[in-house]
């Protein structure tokens, strides 16, 4: 997903913006893929783009064994009903001049799903299923806290029974204690209606918790890629390290060695040639990987990490027999 940059008198595209860059991934029916980063990095840009809220400048998009990358509107109409999402901001995401049980009722209307009388029914039931008393439905979204206006949100996105839904760190913006309700309430959900999430955040310590497997992001790329399990005991990538040893350990006593991330992230706008992370950290191998295809490869059962010379310690044993660093033409 690229977005172009315009300047001069004229308006004329003058660059570009690689939100998102040469990125693949699946998610089964029924998993939950947590997508991690640093912010800017390019999560809510591939969310939006999986749903189609963006059109991506190339590519492809399956769902269900359709492409849908370059579906028009009226052909993704009956499409949204499968695929939801989630805002990090239920403030700004839910229209405050609305009521609840609007907001509750208006994807029974698009979608045309049940009557008029029935609305009324469908609204006490999934007030009921997100933990919030029905008398919620006359009321308006900005009487209510963070977190059970995220309620209100996934209400809102589970009330056409989804089987895809993304969600854009949904509780980031929330209480440590409220975090803990809202991600017990998604598994529950999860668990009852089978659907596959998306799940996208920064915090590692909330994506272990509900992620079966994890996907790390870096300026619009994935870097490495397992199940949560691997990610978090034998993580492979040194940004990969940096971010699990980033989560704050709850005990006073205990001492650990964080890993500092040195300079800045690298702008999307003019990209490094070679590693990103390399770049980054002022690596004295980075020119080696200018030119380099760092397209993630598989190092271990669906464990996949891009094969980067600065960033992946002892590369040549990690890859695959007989496969070495491809230079890109």
């Amino acid at each position: 997903m690229y977005y172009p940059v315009m300047g001069g008198v004229m308006k004329k595209q003058v660059g570009e913006v690689k939100a998102v860059d040469g990125i693949s991934f699946e998610i089964g029916e029924g998993e939950t893929l947590g997508l991690v980063g640093e912010s800017g990095c390019g999560k809510s840009t591939l969310g939006k783009s999986i749903v189609r809220l963006l059109k991506p400048t190339s590519g492809s998009i399956t769902f269900q064994g359709h492409d849908i990358s370059n579906y028009s509107e009226m052909k993704l109409r009956p499409l949204r009903r499968d695929l939801q999402m989630v805002f990090q901001d239920p403030s700004e995401s839910l229209n405050s001049k609305m009521t609840v049980s609007e907001l509750l009722s208006e994807p029974f209307i698009i979608h045309k799903t049940c009557s008029a009388r029935e609305r009324a029914e469908k609204v006490n039931y999934l007030l009921d299923k997100v933990g919030l008393p029905r008398k919620a439905a006359s009321k308006y979204a900005f009487e209510f806290s963070g977190g059970q206006r995220q309620r209100i949100g996934i209400a809102r996105a589970l009330a056409v029974q989804p089987k895809l839904m993304v969600l854009d760190e949904p509780v980031s913006a929330l209480d440590v204690s409220v975090q803990a309700q809202v991600l017990n309430l998604l598994m529950e959900l999860q668990e009852e209606f089978k659907m596959s999430y998306l799940f996208i955040a920064h915090n590692l310590s909330v994506v272990k918790h509900i992620s079966d497997r994890v996907a790390v992001m870096y300026l619009g790329k994935i870097v490495e890629q397992a199940s949560s399990e691997a990610i978090y005991s034998a993580p492979k990538h040194a940004y990969t390290k940096a971010l699990i040893q980033s989560i704050p350990n709850p005990d006073p006593r205990a001492r650990s060695k964080r890993v500092l991330i040195d300079g800045d992230v690298p702008t999307p706008l003019d990209p490094p040639k070679g590693s990103a992370f390399g770049y980054r950290i002022n690596h004295p191998s980075y020119e080696e990987t200018i030119g380099l295809d760092m397209t993630p490869v598989e190092i271990s059962p669906n464990h996949y990490v891009a094969p980067d010379p600065c960033c992946v310690d002892n590369l040549d044993a990690l890859l695959p027999k007989g496969e070495k660093v491809a230079s890109e033409e």
